[in-house]
């Protein structure tokens, strides 16, 4: 989960009686609420400091733009895609670095996109990512990139391209079943994402 600051006491209101730090996740979970409900370009630092009964002051010193904002939720979404994978991973047989447990996790990659599409554009548009592209940090990176390292046989650049070709075919996948150009079908999911036919290391 994202990592809540204590650095600086948030102004409190008294109806909620804020500590140290709760602040910062409060309006992270008021704004993940919003995106339930609200596009992105609506959601507004101001409304979620209404929300959570604060001054816009009081959030500006733990968000001092919607970007900050943003980034954390991505920060946010990045995490819970990587515990619902770990989880589908785990269903698989446990072993996170085998083929099996590999097509768990891009399965429920497209899941969670199906099931969260506010989050998971969000998250994909605001998340750290590392000079390839790839997400970086999170649960959901290390996996990914742990899987491919295991396929590879510890050989980088067949990781590194493993880890490509995975993250391409899941996230799209995904988009193509939210932009409605694919159904949303599990029994497609299953038969696309196939650890009898994908992520060969030769």
């Amino acid at each position: 989960m994202i990592t809540v600051s204590t650095s600086q006491a948030p102004a409190s209101s008294g109806a909620r009686g804020y500590h140290h730090g709760d602040l910062r996740q409060a309006l992270v979970s008021a704004g993940l609420r919003a995106l339930e409900t609200t596009d992105i370009a609506d959601i507004s630092l101001r409304a979620l400091a209404r929300e959570a009964g604060v001054s816009a002051t009081a959030v500006y010193r733990h968000f001092p733009d919607k970007r900050a904002l943003l980034v954390a939720l991505a920060a946010e979404g990045l995490e819970r895609l990587g515990h619902f994978q770990h989880s589908a991973a785990q269903q698989a047989g446990g072993d996170v670095g085998g083929r099996s447990a590999f097509a768990a996790t891009g399965r429920a990659y497209v899941r969670f996109a199906l099931a969260n599409p506010a989050l998971f554009r969000l998250t994909f548009t605001h998340c750290a990512t590392r000079d390839d592209g790839v997400p970086d940090g999170g649960l959901a990176a290390r996996m990914l990139q742990g899987s491919a390292a295991a396929i590879a046989g510890g050989d980088p650049e067949t990781a590194r391209r493993i880890a490509i070709q995975a993250w391409a075919l899941v996230h799209g996948l995904a988009m193509l079943m939210l932009d409605g150009q694919l159904p949303a079908d599990d029994a497609l999911i299953d038969r696309v994402i196939d650890s009898a036919t994908l992520w060969r290391a030769g």
